[in-house]
């Protein structure tokens, strides 16, 4: 292996020798990252706008409630992660308002999405659930997407691994925040250039709504009740990312107890919607 290669999947033969995260536009400096959500926001309007079309609803009304969830749900993701990194800011309160520096977690922005939907619908008169339901169509189509921006930013891994999954990466180019003491007991020394290799936990999670997104899309027509597919997002992608937060070294830890955040939101979001979806069942 070349000294120059910055990225492999050791075990599928697969290097990037060079990884950019940006591009230069006029001198402005665009990082993929936040291509790469823009795409994902995108894409996942149109999955929820056709949804809704097909269901004999307006688009347009969806439009509508993307240009409010957009901002709101960026604000809330930040909100979240400033709240349980909080550490990290105290003392410097203006970096609060650096997201180019990185910090947004999903949850907080799903928080942000659902309040907005709720305040939406209520001025709007229109059914929370029912809107819900296509909603989440986009929204986990969103997901996948993104995580590819925790690729190019080389973020949101795990632990080590010498799975067939293992993912080499140039040390110099992760934060060594996110480095773990097991990584570096595994440390690879290559050429004098060290590598880590860990769970490619965003490949892990992109995979996974993927797969929760086919079924989705297969189920939907066979839904029996308004907020079903919420339900079924919920718990799908609750299952997955109670696994997978297991894996990452980048956990949000609540207040020094050492539960990892979004683990035992996952959890808890599993539990109450399997219990809903239960309980619907047998009412009807």
């Amino acid at each position: 292996m070349a000294n120059t290669v910055d990225i492999s999947f050791v075990h599928l033969g697969i290097t990037i020798d060079h990884l950019r995260n940006s591009i230069s536009i006029f001198g402005f400096r665009i990082a993929f990252y936040g291509i790469i959500i823009g795409i994902g926001i995108l894409a996942g309007m149109w999955v929820a706008t056709s949804d809704a079309k097909r269901r004999g609803q307006d688009p347009d009304i969806y439009l509508d409630f993307a240009l409010y969830a957009i901002i709101f749900s960026i604000i809330g993701a930040r909100i979240y992660y400033v709240i349980f990194d909080w550490d990290n800011y105290k003392d410097n309160l203006l970096q609060v308002f650096n997201t180019r520096g990185g910090g947004l977690a999903i949850y907080g922005g799903v928080i942000g999405a659902v309040i907005t939907l709720t305040v939406f619908t209520k001025v709007k008169k229109l059914s929370f659930l029912s809107m819900a339901d296509s909603g989440v169509l986009g929204l986990i189509t969103g997901q996948i997407i993104g995580r590819w921006g925790n690729f190019f930013n080389c973020e949101a891994f795990g632990g080590y691994t010498d799975s067939l999954f293992a993912m080499r990466i140039r040390r110099a180019l992760v934060s060594e925040s996110m480095i773990s003491q097991d990584i570096l007991n595994h440390l690879i020394v290559e050429n004098g250039v060290e590598y880590i290799q860990v769970h490619p936990t965003f490949l892990y999670e992109s995979v996974w709504n993927l797969g929760l997104l086919i079924f989705m899309l297969w189920y939907r027509k066979r839904k029996k009740f308004d907020g079903e597919m919420l339900l079924i997002y919920l718990l799908g992608y609750g299952l997955g990312r109670a696994w997978i937060e297991g894996l990452r070294t980048d956990q949000l830890i609540f207040f020094g107890t050492g539960i990892a955040v979004s683990q035992a939101l996952s959890l808890v979001l599993v539990c109450f919607s399997a219990v809903m979806l239960f309980w619907n069942y047998r009412k009807r």
